[in-house]
């Protein structure tokens, strides 16, 4: 259902009813997992799959940077010119 790549890859589904009552497959909770990065200050123009490309050289890793910031809402991260982001080193 997800590719090798994928945040939700390794995720077990559970079987539940939806809003209508009909039985359907959700994903499981994803525990964040505890990651190790360093410190990177948001410039003009970033975007998270920029930023993945330069640190992992594949721009489909980008979804590791907002997990290791916790952030809810990823645009949020670069957003901001000069904040600080925490980025995964692996």
């Amino acid at each position: 259902m997800f590719t090798d790549k994928s945040r939700y890859a390794k995720v077990p589904t559970v079987d539940t009813i939806n809003s209508r009552g009909e039985p359907v497959q959700a994903l499981s909770l994803r525990l964040l997992p505890d990651t190790a990065g360093d410190p990177e200050t948001v410039q003009s123009g970033d975007r998270l799959d920029l930023i993945a490309y330069a640190r992992y050289n594949d721009g489909t890793r980008f979804w590791h940077i907002p997990d290791a910031n916790t952030a809810l809402d990823s645009r949020t991260l670069v957003a901001t010119v000069g904040d600080t982001l925490n980025v995964p080193r692996t």
